[in-house]
């Protein structure tokens, strides 16, 4: 049975859902744009019998607390330490494995590099750390990074328009009639509330910062070696196969499947990447009982 809960820190409200026995070892689940902890909808009963997960919503997104841009700096660096924050501090977890999508990546990897003692394993599921990850589609973003104006900003609107959601979900699929319609729906209505708009603005601005970071990312992969299992759909139009076999650069024994599906593989492989990431994450934690 899945749980839902909300804790405080620091005056923001963090939700996030959680399933499975405490006793066992722990997944922590990080969404990615424009979804929220909803996208593992499926994903958490399939592994809540063997494990124990959690899965937040970012400040901004989902059910957590949705302080206006003016009143909060929302860059990924405050993502990534309001969910350390409830992580380690509220949630007491010592020891942890992360799946990271899309956002989840640059948060998830800027606590996993900040706390390598923490992280016991990674799954990566299109999500980017590498400059040739980036496809042709982030040009409008790259404009903004270069020069923030009222003609680079109405740019990147378009990733705000419910047409440009389900692309998100439907492009590089084999089959479309497999994506539930729920999945962009429900992350529209989230999106369309008053001021969140502005959020994701500041939130496209500042994803240079995780350009910036990447050197960084790659001294931990390559230092700590973290087991690390990458289930990328490779007709994704945002992320690149190529960022998903750069990672075997930093992380040679790193395990890779190109699934036939496009940015938000579990929509149409959840049984799938659910077996994998069962096979793989016992291996990792009973290594680590021994």
């Amino acid at each position: 049975m899945i749980t839902y809960h909300r804790k405080l820190i620091d005056g923001q409200e963090l939700f996030y859902r959680a399933a499975g026995s405490s006793e066992r070892p722990t997944i922590v689940l990080l969404h990615g744009f424009p979804s929220s902890s909803h996208m593992f909808r499926d994903l958490i009963p399939a592994l809540a019998g063997d494990f124990h997960v959690i899965a937040p919503d970012f400040i901004g997104f989902g059910y957590s607390a949705q302080p206006a841009a003016s009143e909060f700096r929302y860059t990924f660096d405050h993502l990534a330490r309001w969910t350390e924050r409830l992580l380690l501090e509220e949630l007491g977890l010592k020891r942890f494995a992360i799946y990271v999508q899309d956002y989840g990546a640059p948060v998830g990897f800027r606590i996993a590099s900040g706390h390598p003692d923490r992280v016991s394993a990674i799954v990566v599921q299109n999500g980017n750390a590498y400059a040739e990850g980036l496809s042709p589609a982030w040009a409008p973003l790259r404009a903004l990074w270069s020069k923030r104006s009222g003609e680079t900003e109405a740019a990147v609107r378009a990733f705000l328009a419910p047409e440009t959601t389900r692309f998100q979900y439907t492009e590089g699929v084999r089959d479309a009639s497999r994506i539930s319609p729920d999945s962009y729906t429900f992350d529209q209505y989230f999106l369309d509330r008053a001021g969140n708009d502005a959020i994701q603005i500041e939130l496209f601005n500042d994803y240079a910062s995780n350009l910036e970071l990447y050197p960084r990312w790659h001294e931990y992969f390559r230092r700590h070696q973290p087991p690390m299992l990458i289930v990328w759909g490779k007709g994704d139009p945002f992320f690149t196969v190529a960022g998903a076999e750069a990672f075997r650069r930093d992380l040679p024994k790193a395990e890779l499947h190109l699934l036939d599906t496009g940015h938000f593989a579990l929509e149409d492989h959840s049984e799938y990447i659910a077996e994998q990431m069962q096979r793989f994450l016992s291996g990792v934690f009973e290594k680590e009982r021994r």
